[in-house]
């Protein structure tokens, strides 16, 4: 009698193994390919090594002193193209074998995220993202204080002190290696927070299918997908993978039989209390999603689990009760009123629109990269339906951030927050769509253990194709704007002068918060960013520069001093996103330069220093 074939057309039977046509058997279960010849060690090898070796030499090639409006992209040499579509053709060609072994798959996996989020460590000498700045001035605060101050000490910072989770982890790591600050490491740290990601996933996919190509496929489109910089330094790193983390232990224990259930539902929750604990004080927004998720899953009768969700809500009620009450007070009614509106929470606000050629088009490709990931999930979700019968609750997953954008609009970002939550669920059901007859648990109705027949070159092209153009979407979408996000060691020895030579209470004065060590000493340094102001101010500003610039700088009190500080970073974010343009901001330097007002303390190719004179005649402040 004939041997069944499998998906790629070869025979299965073998001695000692089992029969596939069992209905408990699933694609898991069938063994490993035998790829012990040469060739196909080749195959599987020869794209790894040369996507590696072209990305190594790449790196070395790449300059990235003069960035221009598409960011990264336009510095990245050729090699570094190729050894992206080698990486991604190579995993399609691992991944398209059912019997293929794990390890291949993880392999190709590491090498993308290596090539996505330690490039830009290796390209640039100084980390990316004013924001990753910010929170080393935060865990700098903490070293410094020795402990949590007030919002009557720290004024708008206090927050960061209300929740400390990840800062003092952080503060505590720093005291532990004995560097300097945490900005020797920081910028390693979209490598270190993507593969924290890796194990929860696996977890989470394990939880609805066995079949290895759904699951490292929906793996690899994640990574891929998750363009919106979430995993810089940052709270938002660490809480989505003890996010992830908790979904993955509530799912895969709702697999478990019923007997004992109970018992076990009350020791899984003693072991999860830390990781909700660990949320709960380290973010605002993610122990509410994590409530939301959890509530979701309580619709389902097989993950139904009251005990931890009614945990999560006391430690979360107990935190924001106490520690964070201050921060709360204030901004709850503007949650009320800003609750419901949904049109007010997608808007973007002044400064966010993408302005110029690279900015815009650079935007355009990560709502399309977003836009096809979503699109393949709805294809996947319509075209599955026993896939979509068995992981139903990563259906719920994926479409209960949705209900996020009705409450509040998270200072213009919950838009890239839902689209965060919603990928680890989307992107499973976007790989079954580009993969042929995919299944669930062989357990349940419709998932019998018969393989598939043999597929035709369009599964093994067209779907590869999209899977490419996908990947290389990401390189624009991620690192597109890092001419606003990438500061030079002469801006940073810059900026450093500042804060060297400023006495206790100065005042630093900038256009824009988008430069290095922004909200350095904060704790006793005051800093003034004028385009944050209203419009009119700003217009007031650049009719007269120096004139109003000096009123606005004035009260500083002695021997306190006030800088004007202007930098490219400053620059290329004002131009970037469509509020001044560089030739506006240069006016004002030129203003306040030829004022007798200012005294020019510092300058070099990355920006400009001036301090306000002190006279007994100076003008009070009035802004």
């Amino acid at each position: 009698m004939q041997q069944p074939a499998t998906e790629t057309g070869r025979p299965v039977a073998a001695p000692n193994q089992r029969d596939t046509s069992h209905p408990a058997m699933d694609l898991a279960d069938l063994p490993a390919a035998d790829h012990s010849h040469w060739p196909a060690r080749l195959l599987l090898t020869a794209p790894l090594a040369g996507a590696l070796a072209l990305w190594a030499y790449a790196m070395v090639r790449t300059d990235t002193s003069r960035l221009g409006d598409f960011g990264l992209v336009g510095a990245l040499p050729v090699a570094f193209w190729i050894a992206l579509a080698l990486l991604a053709v190579g995993f399609w060609v691992c991944v398209r074998d059912p019997l293929r072994a794990n390890g291949w798959s993880l392999a190709y996996t590491v090498g993308l995220i290596v090539l996505e989020r330690a490039t830009q460590a290796l390209v640039y000498p100084t980390p990316l993202y004013s924001w990753a700045w910010k929170h080393d001035a935060v865990i700098e605060h903490l070293l410094t204080a020795g402990g949590l101050q007030r919002g009557d000490q720290l004024g708008d910072m206090a927050v960061y002190d209300q929740w400390p989770g990840f800062f003092a982890a952080q503060a505590a790591l720093v005291r532990l290696t004995g560097v300097e600050n945490a900005a020797m490491y920081m910028a390693w740290w979209p490598l270190v927070s993507s593969l924290l990601l890796l194990a929860p996933l696996l977890l989470i996919y394990r939880t609805f299918t066995q079949d290895r190509r759904l699951i490292w496929t929906a793996v690899w489109l994640f990574y891929v997908a998750n363009w919106v910089g979430q995993d810089y330094f940052s709270p938002q790193s660490l809480a989505l993978a003890l996010y992830l983390g908790v979904i993955a232990v509530v799912l895969r224990r709702g697999e478990r039989p019923a007997r004992g259930r109970r018992s076990r539902q009350v020791l899984w929750t003693a072991l999860l209390i830390p990781l909700i604990t660990a949320i709960v004080i380290s973010h605002q927004l993610t122990p509410v999603m994590l409530v939301a998720s959890l509530g979701v899953l309580c619709l389902t009768r097989r993950y139904r689990d009251w005990t931890l969700l009614i945990t999560l809500l006391l430690v979360f009620l107990a935190w924001n009760l106490t520690a964070s009450l201050p921060f709360l007070r204030e901004a709850v009614p503007e949650m009320v009123s800003s609750f419901g509106d949904v049109s007010g929470n997608l808007e973007t606000g002044y400064g966010s629109t993408p302005t110029g050629t690279g900015p815009v088009i650079v935007s355009w490709v990560s709502r399309i990269l977003s836009a096809s990931v979503l699109l393949l999930a709805a294809v996947g979700v319509l075209r599955g339906r026993v896939l979509r019968h068995r992981a139903r609750p990563l259906l719920l997953l994926a479409a209960v951030p949705l209900l996020m954008l009705v409450a509040n609009d998270y200072g213009s970002e919950m838009i890239f927050r839902v689209l965060l939550f919603m990928l680890p669920g989307a992107c499973f059901f976007a790989a079954a769509a580009l993969l042929p007859a995919v299944r669930p648990l062989a357990a349940e109705p419709g998932g019998h253990g018969v393989p598939q027949p043999a597929v035709g070159l369009r599964f093994a092209v067209l779907p590869g194709v999209v899977l490419l153009a996908l990947t290389a979407a990401f390189v624009p979408s991620y690192s597109g704007k890092d001419r606003l996000s990438y500061f030079p060691p002469q801006e940073v020895a810059l900026v450093q002068q500042v804060f060297d030579r400023a006495p206790q209470g100065s005042l630093v004065v900038a256009a824009h918060r988008n430069y290095p060590l922004a909200y350095a000493s904060y704790w006793n340094v005051q800093h003034y960013w004028f385009l944050d102001d209203e419009k009119s101010h700003v217009e007031e500003i650049m009719k007269d520069p120096a004139g109003t610039l000096a009123r606005d700088m004035a009260a500083v009190e002695p021997p306190a001093r006030a800088y004007f500080l202007l930098t490219q970073g400053q620059i290329a974010n004002s131009e970037m996103n469509g509020m001044l343009t560089g030739e506006q901001l240069r006016s004002i330097e030129k203003s306040v330069a030829a004022s007798p007002l200012f005294e020019r303390v510092g300058r070099n190719s990355a920006g400009v220093i001036y301090e306000l004179k002190r006279t007994d005649s100076s003008p009070g402040r009035t802004s």
